[in-house]
């Protein structure tokens, strides 16, 4: 069993020093391709791609496909697009991506742990950039994904890399559909949100290989 979806498309890479930055990891050829027939565009494509090669590199069994970080993204945030952010020439969020207030009112309750430092909220804890994460798990998992020796919630490479490892985490086998569920549940516990991240990445992984699933 490759994949608990369905096995995507091989990504054709490129050699991987880790200073570069993961979204150059992926061959740009593969990337313009890909992007066509799913309609994820290529920018955060690129950090999907490269960040599951970088994961194949540190974590080979865990197995980590792009389609499910592209799944994820996607669920989150519309990769990168949702409250009319776009992702800038240095793949940062503009306007910077903040959730909700999570306070209580039909979502948890998580009190600020940043001083409001990621999210511009000293009340309440709110989801940040284009993966959304909070920001009392950014300060423990956080990393840098395009090299530039800071890891930014906001940068769509460190975002998606840090993603990458927090669903590898655990030495999970996302090969396997247990741990692929239980990766998943980790970054979000509700059984829609995980029923959407795995249609998405079936549909990405069914397009991907030239099959219909393309968003319209």
């Amino acid at each position: 069993m490759t994949d608990p979806i369905v096995e995507s498309s091989r990504i054709d890479a490129v050699p991987m020093p880790a200073d570069r930055s993961i979204s150059s990891l992926a061959d740009p050829d593969w990337v313009a391709v890909i992007a066509g027939r799913t309609g994820i565009p290529i920018r955060p494509l690129s950090a999907y791609a490269g960040a599951a090669l970088r994961l194949a590199d540190e974590q080979p069994g865990c197995h980590l496909e792009w389609t499910t970080l592209a799944a994820v993204g996607r669920v989150e945030t519309v990769h990168a697009t949702i409250f009319d952010s776009v992702l800038d020439d240095d793949g940062r969020s503009s306007p910077a991506i903040v959730g909700i207030a999570l306070d209580g009112d039909g979502v948890l309750a998580v009190d600020d742990t940043d001083g409001g430092a990621l999210d511009g909220d000293t009340r309440w804890d709110r989801a940040v950039g284009p993966m959304q994460f909070i920001p009392s798990t950014w300060a423990l998992v956080g990393a840098d994904g395009n090299a530039d020796g800071v890891a930014d919630a906001q940068q769509i490479d460190d975002a998606v890399l840090t993603a990458g490892r927090y669903l590898c985490a655990h030495e999970r086998d996302l090969s396997t559909a247990t741990d692929w569920v239980a990766a998943v549940r980790s970054y979000n516990p509700n059984t829609e949100y995980n029923d959407d991240v795995a249609d998405f990445a079936d549909r990405y992984a069914r397009s991907a290989n030239g099959e219909d699933g393309r968003e319209q």
